[in-house]
C-alpha cells in the first residue's frame, strides 16, 4: 500500500494584451506564488513551487503510517501571467516554502453535539468507533441484527414502527428483545487538516469516548452535609474531593452555602437501549380489618389467610449507558387472583368492676377444706381440688392488684373487683396474669399447683368485703 500524499494547488491564468500592433513575441510567462492567499513572489517556472511541495511531502513521508494522508498544511496556488520584461525572486520563493510549509494529515473529526471526540483517518474509521462504543452495552451481534433490520426498513420505503419483530409477539416471561440502540447527541463528522500525531486509531477513540469529558460543577453545601457524602453523591472519593478543592482538609468544617468544586467526568454521550420484556410480578394481597364486639380490645384474630395473586407484565424499557432509566407499561394480565387477608379485631372493653356474684374459679372440682379452725389455727378460705383440669379462672370482673409468690400460699393472685369484693387465689403452679391487668370473669388467670406450704395439688381461695374474711360459699354461684 503506498501512502496517499496530496498537494493543494490551484492554477489559473491570466493573459495580458498590449496593443494591437504589440510584438507577442517579446511577452513572457510569469508565475505568481500564493500561500494561504498571500502573495509571496514570482517565479519563472511553476516545477520550482511544485517540486519544493513534493520533496517537502517526500521527506515527511516515512514518518507517519501507511494508513494516514499527508498533505501540504497551507493552501499553495499558482497564477500564471502573461508579461513584458519580467522580473522573478525564485530564490526567495524558494527559500520561503522551504522554510514555512508544514504538514498536515487529511482527517475526519468526529464530533458529538457540541464536543469534538477526536480526529480519524476517514470517516469509517470514525464510524467504527461510535459502533464499537454501541457495541459495549448490547453486544456487536445485536447491533448487527439492528442495523440489519434498519436497513430493511430503509429498502422496503416504510415506518420502521410497521416493521416490528416477530419476536414482540412471541415474548413469554423472562424474554426481552431490543429494538433500537440510538446515541443521546447528533453525530457529524467533517474534513480538517491537523497535525498528523493527533490522528487516532479505533481504540483511542473508544478509550477517549469511554473516559468522557470534564464538565465544570459546583456543590452548594447544605446543613448537616459532611465531605464523604459530598463525595459520594458524585462519584468522588474523599481524596479526589480534597484535590479538587485545595482550601480543603478532612477536618475543615463545613459552611451552609459554601460552593465546593465537583468538577467530574461526564460521557460524550449516551447509548440509548430500547428494550421490551416481559416478567412475572407478585400482586401483594391485602389486609382488611374488621370489628368485633366478641373479641376483647387489644386482642385480634386471622379469619382468613391471605395469598399474593401472579400477573404477567410486558414493558418497554428506556436504558442508558447501562442504566434503567424508563420503564413503561405496556400489557398487564394477571395469572392468579390474589387473596385478601382478613383480621378480626376485638372491640369488647372488659369492666374493672365485679357483678358482686362469683363464678367458680376452678374447672369443676370439689371443696376439700372449709373456712374455719384447722389443726389449731384459722382456715382463711376454701380449698378446691380434683379439678377436670388446672386452669384456674377469675372469679369477677377486676383488676389485678398481686401476682407473685408469697410465702406459705406460694404463688399468689389478688384480684379487686372494685365493689368491695376482693378474691386470693393460692398454691398455684404459674400465673398466666400481671398487676394492673384488667380480668374478666371466667378467664384463665392461671394453673392450679403445690406451692408454698401445700399438702397436694389445690386451689385456696379467700374472699374478703371491705377489707373483711368472707366465706366464699356465701358468694360462689
Amino acid at each position: 500500500m503506498f501512502k496517499r500524499i496530496t498537494i493543494a494547488t490551484s492554477l489559473a491564468l491570466i493573459f495580458t494584451y498590449g496593443s494591437v500592433y504589440a510584438d507577442d513575441e517579446k511577452l513572457e510567462t510569469v508565475y505568481h506564488v500564493y500561500v494561504d492567499g498571500e502573495h509571496i513572489g514570482k517565479v519563472n517556472d511553476r516545477t520550482i513551487v511544485e517540486d519544493i511541495l513534493e520533496d517537502t511531502l517526500a521527506s515527511q513521508v516515512d514518518k507517519y503510517e501507511e494508513e494516514i494522508d499527508i498533505t501540504i498544511g497551507e493552501d499553495v496556488s499558482i497564477v500564471s501571467e502573461k508579461v513584458f520584461n519580467p522580473k522573478f525572486n525564485n530564490d526567495y520563493v524558494t527559500s520561503f516554502l522551504e522554510d514555512e510549509l508544514t504538514i498536515k494529515a487529511e482527517s475526519v473529526q468526529l464530533k458529538i453535539g457540541d464536543n469534538v471526540v477526536g480526529y480519524f483517518n476517514d470517516q469509517e474509521t470514525a464510524k467504527q468507533v461510535i459502533e464499537n462504543y454501541k457495541a459495549k452495552y448490547v453486544g456487536q451481534e445485536i447491533l448487527d441484527k439492528i442495523q440489519s433490520t434498519d436497513q430493511a426498513v430503509l429498502d422496503a420505503d416504510v415506518p420502521k414502527t410497521a416493521n416490528v419483530p416477530k419476536e414482540i409477539n412471541d415474548l413469554k416471561v423472562g424474554d426481552s428483545i431490543i429494538l433500537d440502540v440510538t446515541l443521546s447527541e447528533e453525530v457529524s463528522f467533517s474534513d480538517e487538516k491537523i497535525e498528523p500525531d493527533e490522528i487516532l486509531t479505533v481504540k483511542q477513540g473508544l478509550e477517549l469516548l469511554e473516559k468522557g469529558t470534564l464538565t465544570e460543577e459546583t456543590h452548594e453545601v447544605q446543613e448537616g452535609e459532611v465531605l464523604g457524602e459530598i463525595a459520594s453523591n458524585y462519584n468522588l472519593t474523599t481524596k479526589k474531593l480534597l484535590e479538587l478543592n485545595l482550601d480543603l482538609t478532612e477536618d475543615s468544617l463545613l459552611q451552609i452555602g459554601q460552593e465546593l468544586n465537583v468538577t467530574e467526568l461526564k460521557p460524550f454521550v449516551d447509548v440509548v437501549v430500547i428494550k421490551e420484556e416481559k416478567q412475572e410480578e407478585t400482586i401483594s394481597y391485602q389486609t382488611e380489618v374488621e370489628e368485633s364486639d366478641e373479641i376483647y380490645k387489644g386482642e385480634e384474630e386471622v379469619k382468613q389467610n391471605g395469598s399474593d395473586g401472579k400477573k404477567e407484565v410486558h414493558y418497554q424499557v428506556v436504558i442508558r449507558n447501562g442504566k434503567v432509566t424508563e420503564r413503561e407499561v405496556l400489557e398487564e394480565k394477571t395469572t392468579k387472583e390474589p387473596v385478601d387477608e382478613v383480621i378480626v379485631k376485638g372491640t369488647k372493653v372488659i369492666s374493672s368492676r365485679g357483678t358482686g356474684s362469683l363464678s367458680w374459679p376452678a374447672v369443676g372440682g370439689y371443696v376439700s377444706s372449709h373456712v374455719g379452725q384447722r389443726w389449731g389455727r384459722m382456715h382463711k378460705g376454701i380449698d378446691i381440688a380434683r379439678p377436670s383440669n388446672r386452669s384456674i379462672l377469675a372469679a369477677d370482673n377486676g383488676v389485678v392488684t398481686e401476682a407473685r409468690y408469697d410465702g406459705g400460699l406460694g404463688n399468689k393472685i389478688v384480684i379487686n373487683h372494685n365493689n368491695g369484693l376482693k378474691t386470693v387465689y393460692g398454691h398455684l403452679s404459674s400465673i398466666d396474669v400481671s398487676v394492673g391487668q384488667t380480668v374478666e370473669k371466667g378467664m384463665k388467670i392461671g394453673v392450679m399447683g403445690s406451692t408454698g406450704n401445700s399438702t397436694g395439688v389445690h386451689l385456696h381461695f379467700e374472699v374478703y368485703k371491705n377489707g373483711s374474711l368472707q366465706n366464699p360459699m356465701d358468694y360462689l354461684k
